[in-house]
């Protein structure tokens, strides 16, 4: 399972970023004492009692942005509950119950996932009472933290704890039955996605024209394919965003965003007989930055395929599309179903990979032979140490990488540590998503530097 998510919500001004950083430990957001300073999604790898989840800061609900951000703020927070395993709904005990809050929890009142109320503010136990009024809100327990006074952290730690979706154990992993695969079917407009949906399902079962934008919604379609099920979710065509001039477009730019959070794999469809346009990066972009698995599709290649060599189209599109170079690349027709099988069958494998757990082990094996064949550069006249890492999930492999300066591991040596994990570790066609976190000094793990001894002496 991916590492599961902890939201933290609420309106403007109530102290969320703030108790991002004392939760993490560290001043990851900025504190102002005004509203609308977090804008975008602030998130940070945490750890508690060998438990690995992603906090994931948003900004307040209700604000107005001086900046007409108001609605990417929005998208934002839309974001973060959509993926969200438990929310932190945090409101000021100093404050009062006030109308903006219960806007929020009404927000949230049909989730089905956990919701904690976290009083804040409450610099002293005196202030605990001025609770009880938060109780209208409907979620159970009211727990009164400081930040600044640092009163209830553990308490509230083992209470997200508690709420967790049970941890998956290796043999879990190994025994549970493969789910259905869901593939979201992406592109601009006229690429041909609801005619390649039609081919899948051997049915007209959505409304194909040639006129753009026919499909104005996200659309699930069920079929098989070798007695395996899969589900594919057919997508409106996006255009630029100057374009947008409906809101039936806006909407449905937002519609295929969601359609790609949900997928286990994204098909980004390209037309064979047209260049890459701003809009299929601005796409690439938006599937890498979730980690999505993804298939580069050039459809209606049977327009080309007497005058273009797929070599040509391979480099176009690794030039293109610099940010997924380990993408693989299907030509199909998706009219005549030219392909579609075997496009099929590559997107099963991706899922497949994307849900692969390797051991610690094998990691740091691994690991400690990159390292041996090229050290991290100096950072400050000094070596960075690199001590151990482990995989904390799946969809995407998600792996912890310990070491003695997160800072002082550069991003191409980040590249280069994935290109190995990525070609030796069966991972090679999909995104793994990295964290470097500094060894603490309880910890005294040295897996790699261990290795490295034992191979020295075996040289």
């Amino acid at each position: 399972m991916a590492v599961p998510q902890v939201v933290i919500i609420g309106r403007p001004n109530v102290g969320k970023s703030s108790l991002l950083n004392w939760l993490a430990g560290l001043r990851l957001a900025i504190v102002e004492d005004r509203p609308g300073v977090t804008r975008d999604r602030i998130d940070y790898l945490m750890e508690y009692n060998e438990r690995f989840f992603e906090l994931v800061d948003t900004g307040g609900i209700g604000n107005r942005d001086e900046d007409n951000l108001t609605q990417h703020i929005e998208d934002q927070i839309q974001t973060a509950i959509d993926s969200a395993a438990v929310i932190l709904l945090v409101v000021d005990i100093r404050d009062g119950l006030v109308p903006l809050d219960e806007e929020v929890a009404q927000r949230l009142r049909h989730l089905d996932i956990p919701v904690i109320c976290i009083a804040n503010k409450a610099d002293v136990a005196s202030f605990d009472h001025q609770a009880a009024d938060f109780y209208r809100l409907g979620r159970g327990k009211i727990i009164p933290v400081s930040t600044t006074q640092n009163r209830n952290r553990a308490v509230l730690l083992n209470m997200i704890l508690e709420r967790l979706p049970p941890q998956e154990t290796d043999e879990q992993a190994t025994a549970s039955a493969e789910p259905e695969m869901r593939v979201a079917i992406v592109g601009r407009r006229n690429v041909g996605k609801s005619t390649f949906c039609n081919t899948l399902a051997e049915a007209e079962r959505m409304i194909v024209s040639e006129v753009p934008g026919t499909t104005r919604d996200s659309v699930d379609i069920r079929f098989e394919l070798d007695g395996k099920g899969f589900v594919a979710i057919d997508t409106p065509g996006i255009r630029r965003r100057q374009s947008q001039g409906a809101s039936i477009d806006f909407y449905g730019t937002h519609r295929a965003q969601r359609s790609i959070r949900r997928a286990d794999v994204v098909f980004l469809f390209l037309d064979a007989t047209q260049r890459i346009s701003k809009v299929d990066k601005q796409l690439c972009d938006y599937i890498s930055q979730n980690y999505k698995p993804c298939v580069l599709v050039v459809n209606k290649w049977d327009l080309l395929v007497k005058t273009m060599v797929t070599d040509k189209w391979v480099r176009y599109l690794h030039d293109q599309f610099r940010t997924m170079r380990y993408a693989p690349i299907a030509f199909i027709t998706g009219q005549t179903g030219k392909n579609v099988k075997a496009l099929l069958n590559h997107g099963q494998m991706l899922f497949k990979q994307s849900r692969q757990r390797v051991t610690t082990g094998q990691l740091n094996r691994l690991l400690r032979e990159a390292i041996l064949r090229t050290p991290p550069p100096l950072y400050q006249n000094r070596r960075p140490k690199i001590y151990y890492a482990t995989q904390v999930g799946v969809q995407p492999p998600t792996i912890v990488l310990f070491c003695n300066d997160p800072a002082a591991i550069s991003r191409p040596y980040q590249r280069y540590l994935l290109s190995a994990v990525r070609e030796q570790l069966g991972f090679e066609e999909i995104p793994i998503k990295l964290y470097l976190r500094k060894r603490q000094s309880s910890d005294q793990r040295n897996e790699i530097e261990a290795n490295e001894a034992s191979a020295t002496q075996e040289l």
